[in-house]
């Protein structure tokens, strides 16, 4: 049976003292949740910091994104050794942010699961569609598009050595979440299309949802059978809630 999982995403957010605040109620609310894996993605600056507060704890290190070169004239850009030597276990490639706002390719991001993989990472890969896409009727065929490009590059069976994360656009940020069912039905091609390529991947893989989850859906959402967690956008910076989408995830497994 799959492991829950449950990874917070605080995108451009945080302070020292904030960081250090949420991390202490977080590792101390959730000592109930066990059986499930729970990581945090914290902006580049704070991964030394928010490494400390972890230790020891229950919970993963994990960064927002990874250049896919290993080394060189990149001003600006972080290699998976750098994030490795932080103490990084995951990162998350391909966020619909990444796509959109920087013009993330499908090919740039399967480039960078392969240099996560490299680097001893797993990588998150984030895969979704546009409202405008969804009304076209084109989900499927936009996030097996996102899929292809990284099963081409890497071949199937390495998906199970990172994570699949369906993050609907339209429902990130905006206060709109797929019912558990429309989660359910693309959580369900998603499988079916990489059973069609290999059965054993597609039973162990873990796909997680990411739109707008939060303590009240996340149950309902996480109790459906190909929905293996969750990736956690603004919840993940209330403690509270982030604890109970955790607390949900357990109560789910």
């Amino acid at each position: 049976m799959r492991k829950k999982l449950v990874i917070g995403n605080w995108k451009m957010n945080g302070s020292r003292s904030t960081n250090a605040r949420l991390l202490a109620e977080v590792v101390s609310n959730i000592n109930d949740a066990e059986g499930i894996d729970i990581a945090v993605c914290a902006p580049f600056p704070y991964l030394g910091n928010t490494g400390q507060h972890l230790f020891g704890s229950r919970v993963a290190l994990g960064a927002q994104d990874i250049n896919e070169h290993e080394s060189g004239a990149f001003t600006g850009e972080v290699s998976g050794s750098m994030l490795i030597d932080f103490g990084c276990q995951f990162v998350l490639v391909g966020h619909s942010e990444r796509r959109a706002l920087f013009e993330e390719t499908n090919e740039r991001v399967a480039a960078k699961f392969e240099a996560a993989l490299k680097s001893g990472l797993e990588p998150v890969l984030c895969v979704g569609e546009t409202l405008a896409q969804r009304n076209a009727g084109q989900t499927n065929e936009v996030v097996f598009e996102q899929l292809q490009s990284v099963v081409e590059r890497v071949g199937v069976s390495r998906l199970q050595d990172g994570v699949i994360a369906y993050e609907p656009v339209w429902a990130i940020g905006t206060g709109q979440t797929a019912s558990p069912a429309q989660a359910q039905a693309v959580h369900l091609a998603i499988r079916e299309y990489i059973r069609e390529l290999d059965s054993h991947t597609a039973e162990g893989v873990q796909i997680l949802y990411g739109g707008s989850v939060k303590a009240d859906n996340a149950l309902s959402l996480f109790s459906e059978p190909d929905i293996d967690g969750g990736l956690i956008g603004g919840a993940s910076l209330e403690a509270d809630s982030f604890s109970a989408i955790c607390l949900s995830a357990k109560a789910a497994s």
